[in-house]
């Protein structure tokens, strides 16, 4: 059965549709997304398998997904950084103003079609609004002003800076001889070499504007976003190096009725999606649970020993707010209750509902009893002899031999009431006819009482011994 709606529901299939499609418009043509992509499926089909009831499968598959979340972090750490530097709203303001030097355009153009024209192989970086510190990598800084006699060196064949890119940012050269991610894109024409695919790879991760020239073909082309464009002319990139990297102010504004009805196909495929997602998971919504839960009591007066807890169970309801909650059979509840003010004789302490831990997505409704009787006794700490239990009578020759114990008393605790009515501890029970003189053995306390505690955990030491003779 389908919940009701609320409004909170349908904003929250909304919020989740956005963050999904911005997701989804970061790592489009990266091989991010087919990761992303074979997640969404492998979670469909998880539902799947616990909707049928099929344990076995849906517990692998619940179990290797902590495991593929570990390895996503590990293999797309980069991707994934980018993405939330993208989603910082305070990044604008905590960045640097970037100064496109729109005045250098033009001696820029015409010195690339120059170096196109003598099959002079370049690579190009005009940084965004993003930091690209962790995509280039094996950087030399220059941190020159940009000339065409400083690119042309750059780039001239057999020089030091010949296959690195150059990164141009705030107007300056900044480093050479930089390394760029390659692209992974199964759309790459064969014929484009490194070079291109380096430039498709940072501009799918960045929104840095790349320029290439081919020394094969003389071509001068730029990548944006993932996608390549020939330039023909130097007014032609002057343009689009004008139209790229003008500062977000003179951005044209984008309206409303165009961010919400481009790209409508995925879209309203993300839409249906959440809203399926969100279907599956509130279908036991409401559904309410009843569980017993064992009362666990912590923090006791070390000055106080606890008699009874009348009940030792309480009975819970709790009700699920989605299918994602365990079944009632896999429950684990305990009732913890804080007994630091309890007091000698019987205290009455209310359940709280926090002082149960209910799962999350799950939420409590009742406990029952409201209440707890705790009654507890002064405790009392003192030494009693040791009794050494005796089976059968000793050998004959032995009369003038007694039983000692090593240690001869050990210390008890537990309720005054009780421990002051001990006389003694007995060991466990020993054969007498099997004792031989000169033997030690080695044998276990028993308590008097399961309120009185023994401070001893080793075994006491038996043997026999002459009687002294203040003893005969």
């Amino acid at each position: 059965m389908i919940p009701t709606i609320r409004i909170q529901d349908i904003a929250d299939i909304l919020i989740m549709t956005f963050l999904l499609y911005q997701l989804y418009s970061w790592f489009r043509g990266t091989r991010a997304i087919q990761v992303l992509l074979g997640l969404g499926v492998v979670t469909l089909i998880f539902f799947a398998t616990r909707f049928l009831d099929l344990y076995m499968t849906s517990w692998v598959l619940q179990e290797l997904g902590t495991v593929l979340i570990v390895l996503i972090i590990v293999v797309f750490q980069t991707e994934i950084r980018q993405a939330l530097y993208r989603f910082s709203l305070l990044r604008h303001m905590l960045d640097s103003h970037q100064e496109t030097q729109h005045s250098q355009f033009q001696d820029i153009a015409e010195t690339l079609f120059r170096m196109a024209k003598n099959r002079t192989g370049a690579l190009i970086v005009f940084q965004g609004n993003e930091s690209l510190s962790d995509l280039l990598t094996n950087g030399v800084v220059i941190n020159s002003e940009i000339s065409p006699q400083m690119l042309e060196s750059i780039f001239y064949d057999g020089a030091p800076f010949h296959d690195g890119a150059a990164l141009i940012n705030n107007g300056r050269i900044e480093k050479a001889a930089c390394h760029l991610p390659l692209s992974v894109s199964p759309d790459v024409p064969q014929y484009l070499g490194t070079r291109h695919r380096a430039a498709l790879g940072l501009s799918e991760r960045s929104d840095a504007v790349i320029i290439t020239i081919s020394e094969e073909r003389g071509e001068v082309s730029l990548m944006s976003s993932g996608t390549i464009r020939r330039i023909d002319t130097p007014s032609e990139l002057i343009k689009a190096l004008d139209d790229l990297l003008r500062s977000e102010t003179e951005s044209p504004r984008i309206t409303l009725r165009h961010r919400l009805f481009s790209n409508l196909l995925p879209k309203v495929s993300l839409l249906l999606g959440v809203c399926v997602f969100w279907v599956l998971i509130t279908t036991r919504q409401g559904q309410i649970t009843t569980v017993t839960a064992p009362v666990r009591l912590h923090a006791v007066p070390d000055s106080l020993v606890l008699l009874r807890t009348m009940p030792e169970d309480v009975t819970v309801q709790i009700k699920a707010m989605s299918s994602l909650t365990p079944p009632p059979s896999k429950l684990d509840l305990t009732a913890e209750i804080d007994a630091s003010k309890i007091t000698v004789g019987t205290t009455t302490i209310r359940v709280n509902h926090t002082d149960i831990s209910a799962p999350s997505g799950m939420r409590i409704t009742s406990v029952s009893p409201a209440s707890v009787r705790i009654s507890a006794e002064q405790k009392l700490r003192r030494s009693v002899p040791i009794k050494v239990a005796l089976k059968g009578r000793l050998p004959a020759g032995t009369s003038s031999l007694h039983i000692t114990s090593e240690p001869g008393s050990v210390e008890i605790e537990g309720p005054a009431s009780q421990v002051s009515q001990v006389v003694s501890v007995a060991t466990e029970n020993i054969d007498a006819a099997r004792i031989e003189r000169g033997k030690d053995y080695l044998m276990h306390l028993q308590a008097p009482d399961k309120q009185v505690s023994i401070l001893r955990d080793a075994p006491v030491t038996i043997r026999l011994s002459p009687r002294s003779k203040r003893n005969r």
